[in-house]
């Protein structure tokens, strides 16, 4: 709760026109944001400039903003109109969004077999059924993407998922047991459904 109330003083001071309370929670919430834009993307570069397009448009919108919800739900639902805008947008382009940098040192891929000390074999694996998994993730709904990611890789409850789908909360768990299944499916077809739970 504590840092709640932190982000509720930031953002009051914000309103007020402190650029560095902003900055504050920027440096906050930078990185959830672009983890959640690149697991909608597959693309960092996309996702750091939607991540950065989020922000800008919170802060253009701050002072609208009613502290009756978590600052990261709202930052959150900005950047997921913006990742499905540009989904939308690539589409229509006869564009597909890719997965371009899979296998770079800076991504944080999904370690799906924890250990403490993996050898090189092992790390490599792991990195490649991570991978395995966002390909599959891609291949979903931008819906059933979305919560996929905010539920799976980002952990959030689904009432949280559930403000920033603007969806009830039996919604988001229908749609997140028929995204399961159908990643399960898909990591099946592929040979790889031993990797999925």
């Amino acid at each position: 709760m504590a840092r709640v109330d932190e982000d509720i003083e930031l953002v009051l001071r914000s309103k007020k026109g402190e650029v560095s309370a902003f900055g504050e929670l920027v440096g906050r919430y930078q990185s959830l944001v672009v983890n959640f834009c690149y697991g909608m993307l597959g693309n960092r570069e996309d996702a750091e400039d939607i991540a950065q397009e989020a922000f800008l448009r919170a802060f253009a919108a701050i002072r609208r903003f009613q502290p009756k919800a978590k600052f990261s739900t709202w930052l959150l639902t900005i950047a997921k109109n913006l990742a499905l805008n540009l989904l939308r947008d690539e589409r229509r382009r006869g564009r597909d969004v890719q997965f371009t940098d899979l296998f770079e040192e800076d991504v944080q891929a999904v370690e799906l077999v924890p250990t403490d000390n993996p050898g090189p074999d092992q790390a490599l694996g792991q990195k490649e059924r991570a991978a395995r998994v966002h390909q599959a993730v891609q291949q979903l709904s931008d819906i059933h993407r979305s919560i996929i990611v905010l539920r799976e890789f980002e952990g959030m409850t689904y009432e949280e998922i559930a403000k920033i789908m603007g969806c009830r909360k039996g919604t988001v768990k229908s749609r997140l047991s028929r995204a399961r299944d159908h990643l399960k499916e898909i990591l099946t077809e592929t040979g790889n459904g031993s990797t999925l739970c």
